[in-house]
């Protein structure tokens, strides 16, 4: 595990198109092991493919996580446009190919996010994630605080409802 570790490298995207192929597999995979990202399985590849496309933006920064130049997992940082946000940002999309995951790729995305907000004077963190998801247990160890609980926020494929938490962090 330490050696995959070491290989790890966190790299911000400024171009989509690149990298779309993988992008739209790792969006595939990761819905399709249950991820809560917004999307049902199975997802289609020409779904995926237009999600990456609209992805970036002035306000939407997008850092993937490769070993050995393979995109393995990937994290937003949605930046507030709002006159009276610009101290704030949500981590968004937060994924870790199901072949990749419990090798610490997730920290390093969000510790990449984190610095990368500070850096651009954001100092307020907001996120969601499915309750009960293993990520809830990742929040909490880089010092996440639960906002709430929205019941019946997710819908799953079979037609059931779950919960959200909304997290928040001060990074200063």
């Amino acid at each position: 595990m330490e050696k995959l570790k070491n290989n790890i490298k966190i790299e911000k995207i400024i171009d989509i198109e690149e990298h779309i192929n993988e992008l739209v597999e790792l969006l595939i995979d990761v819905v399709d092991d249950g991820a809560s990202v917004g999307f049902l399985s199975p997802l289609e590849p020409l779904e995926a493919n237009k999600y990456w496309e609209s992805v970036l933006s002035p306000d939407i920064i997008l850092f993937v996580a490769t070993i050995n130049n393979k995109i393995v997992g990937s994290v937003q940082l949605h930046l507030c446009s709002k006159q009276n946000g610009g101290h704030r940002a949500e981590i968004a999309k937060l994924m870790t190919h199901s072949n990749y995951r419990r090798h610490g790729i997730g920290r390093l995305l969000m510790e990449k996010a984190h610095e990368t907000a500070l850096q651009m004077g954001r100092t307020l963190l907001v996120l969601d994630t499915r309750e009960g998801d293993l990520s809830n247990l990742l929040y909490i160890s880089l010092g996440y605080n639960v906002a709430g609980r929205i019941p019946a926020y997710t819908k799953f494929e079979n037609g059931d409802f779950e919960a959200t938490i909304i997290y928040y962090k001060n990074l200063v």
